[in-house]
C-alpha cells in the first residue's frame, strides 16, 4: 500500500506468446476515489493482447470484466474465448484492483490496518464503483479516451451495470454472461432465489452418482465426530466439507466432485480421509488465491440502508435440509458464512474486518436506476436457465429495466459457458447486440 498517490504510470512492456502480441499496462489510482489521499495510492495492471498478424490494425478495443468479487483478470495461454474476440478485437484483460498483480490485497495487508473500522473502510473501497473507475482511468489514459466494448462475465455482469450507471458515453456496446444482477435485490434476496436452485444441483449430483451421497454422509459423520485436521492445520469439519459444493454451478462441477471424492477414503471401513482429498479439500476451500472473494461476497450487493448480518447464513436456517446434521448432506453454493474466519486460515486476517462489514447498515448507491432506464447502449446478455449463482427471475426483472437490453436464456450451458462454449457464445451475443440475431420467447 502507498502512502501518497504515486504519478501515472504507463508501462509499455511488449512481448510474444504463441498466438498473441501482448502490451502490459500499469498506472497507479487512489485507493478511494472520492478521498483520494485518505488511503494513497494502489497500482492497477491490465494486459492488452492482440493477434499478432493484426497487430498494426485500427481494432476495436474490448475490454473483459472478470468474475469475481476477488477474481483477477485471465491468463491467455491455450485456446479460450479471447482466441474468438481476437478476430475482431483488442482485448483488455484487467486484474481488477485487489487482484493479481493489481496491489493484491491478503492477510498481511489488512494486519497493517490499526482496527477493523479503519481495515473495513479500506475494504469497501473494492466494489464495484472503484472498479469501473479504474477502467475509466485506463481508458482515458492509457487508451487516449477511444470508446470500447465491454464483456462481462458473471460479477462482470454487475461492473457493466456499475459502469453504465457512470459512464455510458465511453460504451460501444455491452455482452454479459450469467451475470445480470437485481439491480435493486438485496444479498437477502439472492440467498432466497438462490438456495432452491442450489438444492436442485445436489440433486443432479444424488441423480448421478448416488453412491457420492452415501460417501458425503459417512465423511460427514467422522468429521462431526473426530478433530480431524486439513494439511495446513484448519479444522475440518462439516460445515467446510459443505464448501465443496461451490462449483457445483459449473459444467464440470458434478463429474469434479465426484472425482475429488473418488480416492475420499484411505480406509473406507473406518471412513478415514485419505492425504490426497483432506490436500484437495484444502486448496478448493482455502481461498489463498482470491481472499476478496469472501470477503466482498455479500458486500457487492449492499446500497442505500440494510439491516446488519449475514445474508446466507440467515437464509440457510430457513432450509433445515441444508443443516450440518442433516442426512442426506447438502452441499452449499456460493456462500459465505461467519463461521469461515474462524476455520479458514486464510480468512483469520479479515475476521474483524468481515463482522465490521457485516454490521454496517449504510451503502452508497452502485446502480443508478433512472439512468439504466434510459440506457441507449446495446445490452446483450446470456443467462443460464439451471444457474445457481446469479438467479434467472432476477436478471430477467433486470433486463426489464435497462433500456436496450435483449436476454438469450438457454439450458445448454451452466454459469461458465463462455470458458466452456465462448466460440459459441461470444458470437451470438455480438450478433445480438449488433441486431443481426434476435432471440424470442419472453
Amino acid at each position: 500500500m502507498t502512502s501518497t498517490l504515486a504519478p501515472l504510470a504507463r508501462d509499455l512492456n511488449e512481448y510474444r506468446i504463441p498466438g498473441l502480441v501482448v502490451r502490459e499496462h500499469r498506472l497507479s489510482v487512489p485507493v478511494d476515489w472520492s478521498a483520494p489521499e485518505r488511503f494513497g495510492a494502489i497500482e492497477v495492471f491490465a494486459r492488452e493482447i492482440v493477434d499478432p498478424t493484426r497487430t498494426g490494425d485500427d481494432l476495436p478495443l474490448l475490454l473483459f470484466l472478470q468474475g469475481g468479487p476477488g477474481g483477477q483478470g485471465p491468463r491467455p495461454q491455450g485456446g479460450g474465448w479471447w482466441s474468438t474476440a481476437l478476430k475482431t478485437h483488442r482485448v483488455v484483460l484487467l486484474d481488477q484492483r485487489g487482484t493479481g498483480r493489481s496491489s493484491r490485497v491478503d492477510g498481511r495487508t489488512i494486519a497493517s490496518f490499526e482496527g477493523a473500522a479503519q481495515a473495513a473502510d479500506y475494504l469497501s473501497c473494492f466494489r464495484a464503483d472503484a472498479i469501473v473507475a479504474d477502467a475509466e482511468h485506463l481508458r482515458t489514459t492509457v487508451f487516449g479516451g477511444r470508446r470500447w466494448a465491454t464483456l462481462g462475465q458473471s460479477y462482470g455482469g454487475f461492473l457493466t451495470l456499475a459502469y453504465l450507471s457512470r459512464h455510458p458515453e465511453a460504451l460501444t456496446a455491452c455482452y454479459v454472461t450469467g451475470g445480470l444482477p437485481g439491480i435493486t435485490a438485496t444479498a437477502e434476496d439472492v440467498y432466497r432465489a438462490t438456495y432452491p436452485r442450489q438444492a436442485a444441483r445436489n440433486a443432479e449430483l444424488a441423480q448421478r452418482y448416488p453412491g457420492d451421497v452415501t460417501l458425503l454422509g459417512r465423511l460427514a459423520d467422522r468429521l462431526a465426530a473426530d478433530d480431524v485436521r486439513l494439511p495446513n492445520g484448519d479444522p475440518f469439519t462439516v460445515e467446510r466439507l459443505q464448501t465443496l459444493g461451490m462449483p457445483l454451478g459449473m459444467s464440470t462441477g458434478v463429474d469434479g466432485l465426484h472425482w475429488t471424492l473418488d480416492t475420499a477414503f484411505v480406509d473406507e471401513a473406518t471412513a478415514e480421509p485419505s492425504a490426497a482429498f483432506l490436500a484437495a479439500v484444502a486448496h478448493q476451500t482455502g481461498f489463498d488465491d482470491n481472499p476478496l472473494y469472501a470477503v466482498l461476497q455479500e458486500v457487492i450487493y449492499h446500497q442505500g440502508h440494510r439491516e446488519p448480518g449475514w445474508a446466507a447464513q440467515d437464509e440457510q436456517a430457513r432450509h433445515p435440509a441444508f443443516d450440518p446434521t442433516a442426512r442426506p448432506l447438502l452441499l452449499t453454493g456460493e456462500a459465505i458464512f461467519p463461521w469461515m474466519y474462524s476455520q479458514v486460515s486464510a480468512l483469520r486476517p479479515f475476521q474483524a474486518a468481515a463482522e465490521e462489514l457485516a454490521a454496517r447498515t449504510e451503502w452508497p448507491a452502485l446502480y443508478d436506476v433512472d439512468r439504466l432506464a434510459s440506457n441507449e447502449v446495446p445490452v446483450a446478455a446470456v443467462q443460464y436457465y439451471d444457474d445457481p449463482y446469479v438467479d434467472l427471475d432476477l436478471a430477467l426483472r433486470t433486463a426489464d429495466q435497462v433500456g436496450s437490453t435483449q436476454v438469450w436464456i438457454t439450458n445448454e450451458y451452466l454459469h461458465d459457458g463462455l470458458r466452456a462454449a465462448g466460440d459459441v457464445i461470444l458470437p451470438r451475443l455480438m450478433d445480438l447486440a449488433a441486431g443481426s440475431w434476435s432471440v424470442t420467447g419472453r
